[in-house]
């Protein structure tokens, strides 16, 4: 199987390296002229994922056209902000009948769209397979047993999904509630965020388990407000994500957020860094998703209050915990 990745940051190279490594004949479109070269030449993304070797099979190329042209299998792994623009270029030289499997998370600032529904809008008439779950794509290209999520309408679709990324250390479960496990992937950068905040103010455990709950709660509440099934989110997609997103020390979105806890700024928290937190981007577009749906989600309230407005994290976490009191479960 011919096979595109579109996105060479880490999570699309470690999606890559899994699919070349298995077998496939592997094309990765990098923006970044130097990540490609230095793929090519050392099998090694030294600029997004350093120190990891690379399968000697992987190629990539700066050239989108070649990338995705002939593939029967398309994985976008870009920032959600450039999806939409990405997925617009390829448009021209996708194969018809290819599979689009959608590795990004994120909720679309301005349409407020999940990134299947993006996908969709510019390429319709293709199978798209969200994949979500918890893998660092560190530990997945160091070939550490990792099980994630392949969620689509089309259940043959997210089969060949299914297959094409399954490995003996890769194990892939297919699933039919897309918005589910897309809201999941998105929602738990929020998160993980608001428990690196948490933890950068130097609250401890307790105060640690209770956000991750009442986050959980949260995603959950949204997620049904939408038309997800609420036990999606107790599964990889769900707690098992958010969980690892919350305490790993690889978190790009925990570690944001521990910088703003201990004062910093967003922009300041946010300099000199080449890989993006979706957190931050994902907080605002989750606040106005909330708010169109009548859905109370304080933690994504106050992250939104902490990163964009200027309203000190340690009130923050004072103000949640005098909240009016209430049953745990709703009514």
């Amino acid at each position: 199987m011919r096979c595109a990745v579109v996105g060479a940051g880490a999570w699309g190279t470690a999606l890559a390296d899994l699919l070349a490594g298995g077998g496939r004949d592997v094309a990765l479109w990098a923006l970044e002229p130097d990540v490609a070269a230095s793929i090519n030449a050392h099998a090694e993304n030294r600029r997004f994922l350093a120190g990891h070797p690379l399968s000697p099979a992987l190629r990539a190329t700066n050239d989108q056209c070649d990338a995705v042209r002939g593939a029967a299998l398309v994985v976008f792994a870009t920032p959600s902000e450039h999806l939409r623009r990405v997925a617009r270029e390829c448009a021209p030289h996708i194969a018809a009948g290819a599979i689009l499997v959608v590795a990004s998370k994120g909720i679309e600032r301005r349409s407020l769209s999940l990134m299947t529904s993006v996908v969709d809008a510019e390429l319709p008439g293709h199978a798209v397979v969200a994949i979500s779950g918890p893998s660092f794509a560190a530990e997945v290209v160091a070939r550490q047993p990792t099980a994630i999520v392949a969620a689509s309408a089309d259940a043959e679709a997210a089969r060949a999904a299914q297959a094409a990324l399954s490995t003996r250390t890769f194990r892939v479960y297919t699933h039919d509630d897309v918005t589910g496990v897309e809201l999941g992937g998105s929602l738990k950068n929020v998160m993980a965020v608001a428990t690196g905040i948490v933890e950068g103010v130097g609250l401890g455990h307790n105060s640690r388990a209770a956000l991750i709950t009442r986050g959980l709660h949260e995603m959950t509440r949204l997620g049904v407000a939408l038309g997800a099934r609420a036990s999606t989110f107790a599964g990889l997609a769900g707690i098992g994500d958010l969980v690892l997103t919350c305490t790993g020390g690889l978190s790009r979105n925990r570690a944001l957020g521990i910088e703003i806890g201990r004062g910093a700024t967003l922009a300041g928290a946010l300099e000199g860094k080449e890989t993006v937190a979706e957190g931050a981007v994902t907080a605002a577009s989750a606040r106005e998703l909330a708010a169109r749906h009548g859905v109370d989600m304080p933690i994504v309230e106050m992250a939104n209050r902490i990163l964009f407005e200027g309203h000190p994290a340690r009130d923050a976490v004072s103000e949640l915990m005098a909240r009016e009191l209430r049953p745990e479960q709703d009514l």
